[in-house]
């Protein structure tokens, strides 16, 4: 039957809501992660230089995903705070809006990508012995950058209207697709490196399709050209919504880059090795941002129908759950560090490596259940500034100096123990400014 969302979200029990919603988003998360990790895994039972291959170009997804989240997030957050609101029409012209914007960036990033595709592989820390697979594996995924950046933000878009269930089927499907193909076209077919690749982009299509199809079905709002309007009330309220995730996925780009290039100096081992801990970091916090995934069209809604008791009370949810989650995830995996690692990649260095910066990583996971949750209310309810500093702390403004200046004076271990450090002082920042804004949301309009 369908949904009446807006009583939905508005009315039903908070953590029914959350419930509901977030088990497709947490599945969507999960199954995006794991083939990610996919081509890691796969493309690990080649060489080491493969391997860190991989984790060059991964920053360059980050750059198209950053551009995804941008125009998804931004135009979603607006929608659904419109649809809370009961305007229908704005609503409808933002979608097809952001829609088009997001698409036409991702054929602006293939074209730029693909001139100067050599050094931008050197300037991502690609050594001599692994620029040939880089710069194999770069050229193939640039190509499916506007599929890659239209799809996710429709699955935003699709989100925030409440329909989590619909934007996880097209996440799955592509995921499926990826995973199926990499094992036939990386070994089968013998194409190698290039294998993984061809495996991303046509995930990254099949995904495509099928939520452009799934826009005419259900609650979703569907897209029409006549709705489009490059006006600057939307140019602005993409930017205030979609900065926050701009902001977050271009600086752990950034990050990642950096962190390539400190690995380097301690050899292509190192570089494998935090990109296989990056990899399994990004799998456990899947589970937490496909917890706040589902909260956040609670959040717009609630926030757009002036329910700020419910905003609050979403929150925290959000933050004992996730929480005790992390802490779990971080005990276990800080025991079974050496067999997680050797899934991945069956070389000692690599091993001795990926077990040290895991564990550094664990030690602070459960500090960053609180700091995304504040970061992702602040975004939905349009408070942009605030979002935009959680939004760079984590991986930008505490990180990027931190990688500058630890392994000056700790050698490998301060590039092992840099995420830890960021992730301590960006929750010590998060708690004046939750604190904040929490004592803010008071004039309910159920008081």
């Amino acid at each position: 039957m369908k949904r009446d969302n807006y009583s939905f979200l508005t009315t039903v029990p908070v953590p029914r809501v959350i419930g509901t919603l977030s088990v497709p988003t947490i599945i969507s998360m999960l199954v995006t992660t794991i083939y990610n990790m996919a081509d890691t895994f796969f493309v690990g039972h080649l060489d080491t230089p493969s391997t860190a291959a991989v984790g060059i170009v991964f920053s360059v997804m980050f750059i198209i995903q950053s551009i995804a989240f941008f125009f998804g997030h931004g135009s979603g957050n607006f929608i659904s705070r419109e649809l809370g609101a009961k305007r229908q029409q704005r609503a409808e012209q933002m979608a097809t809006t952001g829609f088009v914007y997001a698409f036409g960036f991702g054929i602006l990033t293939t074209l730029v990508g693909l001139a100067f595709l050599r050094p931008i592989a050197i300037a991502l820390g690609a050594t001599p012995t692994i620029l040939r697979p880089t710069l194999d594996y770069m050229a193939i995924v640039l190509l499916g950058a506007p599929f890659m950046t239209a799809q996710l933000a429709l699955n935003g878009q699709m989100r925030f209207q409440g329909n989590a269930h619909l934007a996880m089927l097209g996440v799955v499907v592509g995921a499926i697709m990826n995973i199926g193909l990499d094992p036939l076209l990386i070994f089968v077919c013998g194409m190698g490196v290039k294998g993984a690749a061809w495996a991303t982009v046509i995930g990254q299509v099949s995904s495509f399709v099928l939520l452009l199809f799934l826009t005419r079905y259900g609650n979703n709002i569907k897209l029409h050209i006549k709705h489009f309007n490059p006006s600057w009330l939307y140019i602005k309220e993409i930017a205030a919504g979609g900065t926050p995730s701009l902001m977050r996925q271009s600086l752990g780009s950034i990050a990642t880059i950096m962190l390539n290039v400190a690995a380097a100096v301690y050899g292509d081992a190192a570089i494998a090795a935090m990109s296989i801990v990056n990899r399994i970091a990004m799998f456990i916090m899947s589970t937490v941002i496909g917890l706040g995934q589902g909260y956040q069209p609670l959040c717009g809604f609630c926030y757009g129908a002036r329910l700020y008791g419910r905003v609050k009370e979403g929150f925290w949810f959000c933050v004992k759950v996730g929480t005790v989650f992390l802490v779990i995830c971080a005990i276990a995996g800080y025991i079974f560090s050496e067999e997680i690692i050797s899934t991945f990649r069956d070389d000692p260095a690599v091993i001795g490596i990926g077990i040290d910066a895991l564990r550094w990583q664990l030690a602070s996971l459960p500090l960053c259940g609180l700091s995304m949750y504040s970061n992702m209310m602040l975004q939905t309810a349009g408070m942009t500034v605030r979002a935009n500093v959680l939004a760079a702390s984590r991986r930008g403004i505490f990180f990027i100096p931190l990688i500058l200046i630890l392994p000056h004076f700790f050698g490998l271990t301060g590039v092992e123990a840099c995420q830890a450090a960021a992730d301590v002082c960006t929750f010590l920042l998060t708690l004046p400014i939750l604190t904040y804004t929490l004592r803010e949301l008071k004039h309910d309009n159920t008081n």
